[in-house]
Formats: C-alpha cells, sequence, structure tokens
C-alpha cells in the first residue's frame, strides 16, 4: 500500500546552484511518494545545479521564481544544506523573506547542515533549539537560537538535521509536522 498520507500537500524547496544533491533528491523522492507536490524555488534562471560527491552534479528545472514565491502558497519548506548554493541564499533577500515567512507562521520547516545559517538571519530563531553544520552554530546562538549537538533536532514546526545520515529520520519529523499543521488549517476553517 502507498503512503499518501501527504496527498495535496504542496512542499518548496529553497535552493541556489550548489545544494547538496542528495538532500534535495532523497527528500523529493520522499515527500513525492507520500503524495506531495513539491516545487523547486530558486532565483537561478531556467535550472538549477546539484553539488555532489566533491563536484558539481545534475541539472534540476526550476519550478517557480523565488521573487514571487509566498509562504501561503505551501504547506512546508525544505532548505537542503549546501555551502554554495546557502551563500548565495544568504545574499537573496527574498530567501530571507520566504525563509522568515515560514518561522514566523509557524509552518513546517526542515533544514539541513549548512541551511541554519540561512535561518539564523531571519530573527526567527529566538528561543529555538536547532542543530546543523558546526561551521552555523555561532551565527544560531547569536541569532538567540540554543544548540544542541543532536543528530537531528524537532523543536515544533522546525526540524533542523545535520546533514545525509539524517534525511529519512527529518523527513519523518516533517510529515508529521505537515499533516498536524494541516489539522490546524481545517480546525481554522471550520
Amino acid at each position: 500500500m502507498t503512503d499518501t498520507s501527504l496527498a495535496g500537500r504542496k512542499i518548496a524547496i529553497l535552493v541556489a546552484s550548489g545544494f547538496e544533491e542528495v538532500q534535495m533528491t532523497d527528500a523529493q523522492k520522499a515527500l513525492i511518494a507520500s503524495g506531495a507536490q513539491t516545487r523547486i524555488v530558486s532565483r537561478e534562471n531556467g535550472l538549477v545545479n546539484g553539488w555532489h560527491d566533491n563536484s558539481w552534479g545534475h541539472f534540476f528545472p526550476i519550478d517557480a521564481d523565488l521573487t514571487q514565491t509566498l509562504a501561503i502558497d505551501y504547506d512546508a519548506l525544505l532548505i537542503p544544506g549546501g555551502a554554495r548554493s546557502i551563500a548565495k541564499l544568504l545574499d537573496d533577500p527574498h530567501a530571507k523573506r520566504i525563509a522568515k515567512a515560514f518561522l514566523k507562521g509557524n509552518q513546517p520547516v526542515v533544514a539541513f547542515g549548512d541551511a541554519i545559517s540561512l535561518l539564523a538571519i531571519t530573527e526567527e530563531l529566538a528561543g529555538r533549539t536547532v542543530t546543523g553544520e558546526d561551521t552555523t552554530k555561532e551565527a544560531a546562538e547569536k541569532a538567540g537560537a540554543s544548540w544542541s549537538e543532536e543528530e537531528i533536532v524537532v523543536d515544533g514546526m522546525l526540524v533542523t538535521a545535520k546533514g545525509d545520515a539524517q534525511i529519512g529520520a527529518a523527513l519523518d519529523a516533517l510529515m508529521a509536522n505537515v499533516t498536524e499543521y494541516a489539522a490546524t488549517l481545517t480546525d481554522e476553517a471550520a
């Protein structure tokens, strides 16, 4: 039997060229298998290039331009790590805007590795507990977050993970959060 627990749910995958390819592709496959609609959101022109095994990986088509993306149009946000990708996103005001909107709206977010530094600039990490690449610890703490050495941390609707080894557990937590978030929307509409 196929898991369709996320049927009809839209998940934004925020990337720039140089993202950790496996963190995006493994997550995307699992989300699609559970019925979700995934959309690759980026400022890149048409295609975005992954990073795989210390070199450039595959190209992926962009589904939505970051400048025209709103958090309200999605049920969750996934941010793969990757130093090159995150460096570009840190310089993009629209990336900050979308990440901030998800966090402020208490919508489900999962961030891997160095993507924590993008969350840190949103001014929405104060009082939250996070984990990620050790290089992001200082930025997270300066933003008011508590740092954990755990491999994965679930803090309400925010899931943070150190890297590739935590993809499955992070997605399980994200899927549970999306289901919970969808239930709150249904309750509010009733």
